[in-house]
Order: C-alpha cells, then sequence, then structure tokens
C-alpha cells in the first residue's frame, strides 16, 4: 500500500511515562505501531516511528522522574514528542554518540542503558530536535515524513 495519501487521518495519542516504567515506553511503540498499521502506512515508516517512540519512551523512564510522549499522525508526517522532568544532558551532542550513556549500574544491569537510544532515533528521523536543561529535564523532537525513503 503507499506510504501516505491525503486520506491519512490527523490523530494525536498520549502516553504518560513514570520513572523506570519500562512496560509503558514498549507497550507505546506497540499501540502506535498497531495504530500506523491499520491506518495501511508502509512497514518502512511503522518501523522506523517504532524505533524512535521505543527509544525516546525508554530515555523517558531510564533518565526521567516522569514525562509524556505524544504522537500525532497527519497527511504528511508522524512527529513524535518526548518530555519529561529530570536531570537534563549535560552534553547533547556527545550523547549523540554511540555507547555514551548516563544510565546507572542498576539501569544496566536490567539490560538498558547501552547508550544507542539517540544514535537510533537519529538515524531513524528525518528531522531531530533535543533541548535539554540541567536538573529541569529534556524536550525530544522527531518526525518521520510519509513520503521519505530514507533511513536505515
Amino acid at each position: 500500500m503507499a506510504a501516505s495519501d491525503a486520506s491519512t487521518p490527523q490523530i494525536t495519542l498520549e502516553f504518560p511515562i513514570e520513572e523506570k516504567d519500562f512496560f509503558m515506553a514498549g507497550e507505546s511503540a506497540s499501540r502506535v505501531k498497531k495504530i500506523l498499521q491499520q491506518l495501511g502506512l508502509g512497514q518502512d515508516i511503522i518501523r522506523r516511528v517504532a524505533i524512535i517512540i521505543y527509544e525516546a519512551a525508554m530515555n523517558v523512564a531510564i533518565h526521567g522522574s516522569h514525562g509524556q510522549l505524544e504522537v500525532h499522525v497527519d497527511p504528511v508526517a508522524i512527529y513524535v514528542k518526548t518530555a519529561d522532568e529530570g536531570a537534563g544532558i549535560p552534553d547533547i551532542e556527545l550523547a549523540m554518540s554511540e555507547g555514551f550513556s548516563t544510565a546507572s549500574d542498576e539501569i544496566r544491569e536490567m539490560g538498558f542503558g547501552a547508550g544507542m537510544g539517540l544514535p537510533n532515533i537519529k538515524k531513524n528521523s528525518d528531522d531531530l530536535s533535543v533541548e535539554s536543561k540541567i536538573n529541569e529535564g529534556t524536550i525530544l523532537r522527531a518526525t518521520v515524513y510519509l513520503n521519505s525513503v530514507t533511513g536505515p
């Protein structure tokens, strides 16, 4: 089926994410994936969006005290936004490096915090912005255009 057409409805989904709420991080990606499949969007778009949502929501669960995931679908693009209250990112450029992580030992022992979240989001996004303030939190905005053929 075509990646997008003018009949793609506008949908906004919101998911609250609490500290260490790894279930909601995975569940939000799964729920959005099912909705995008029902809309008939292309598998590449769905895969990229699911990766972005999972990684962004996991970052909130790992690094924030709480936050919100918002996903907006319209005929042009899928927009993913996370906003959290937390420690913030001291060096965004460094955090975009594969393998760089500030996750605690506890998080790493659980199998998370390998330092691939932001790099995976960047690889799968057509547009990405990250704003962060130390001891306040982080806002991440990622866009995947429905007519896009880019990505890994």
